[in-house]
């Protein structure tokens, strides 16, 4: 499945810096009157509820969704209840319009990606085996890679190879 072309991902083995990446490319992107939306993968149980609170009460009462809303904001939670984990698409179509979304993880999906890679955590790259990276971001020379290598570090760099390959912002 094709997903919208405004979805650009951030990729690469646990402890590579995507996060960091992240947090970083959402206010320089926002800096240039974009608005921006993330969706992050989690490979293992999560849970944004605590318990004693309300909303955790009506999840453990089998509530399907909650929605919990302040004047500040809003978020929805939906327990999968042995179901399937969403696909990304999925996850997409719940989110409100937005120029760029900047999807964190999710590493085997069809959409346009930035490798992000440290040989120093010695994990193979993906590169090889997704034509959907289009470049990648390192703190070291990866030798061999036919694709850009961008420093970690330029932000800029980077988000301007994003804008670049959705064409978000031109």
């Amino acid at each position: 499945m094709v997903l919208a072309r405004n979805v650009f991902g951030l990729a690469g083995w646990s402890g590579s810096g995507k996060t960091t990446l992240m947090a970083r490319l959402i206010p320089a992107l926002s800096a240039r009157g974009l608005s921006v939306a993330t969706v992050k993968h989690a490979h293992h149980a999560f849970d944004i509820d605590q318990p004693g609170k309300d909303s955790y009460v009506h999840r453990m009462a089998g509530a399907q969704e909650v929605l919990v809303a302040s004047a500040n904001r809003w978020a929805l939670m939906h327990e999968n209840r042995g179901g399937p984990e969403p696909t990304l698409a999925d996850l997409l179509s719940k989110l409100s319009p937005v120029d760029l979304i900047l999807v964190e993880g999710f590493k085997r999906d069809a959409h346009p990606k930035l490798e992000v890679h440290r040989p120093s955590n010695g994990k193979a790259p993906l590169w090889p085996g997704d034509p959907r990276i289009v470049a990648v971001a390192s703190d070291a020379d990866v030798p061999d890679c036919p694709l850009p290598v961008l420093d970690l570090k330029d932000v800029d760099t980077i988000a301007d190879l994003i804008l670049r390959v959705t064409g978000v912002g031109g």
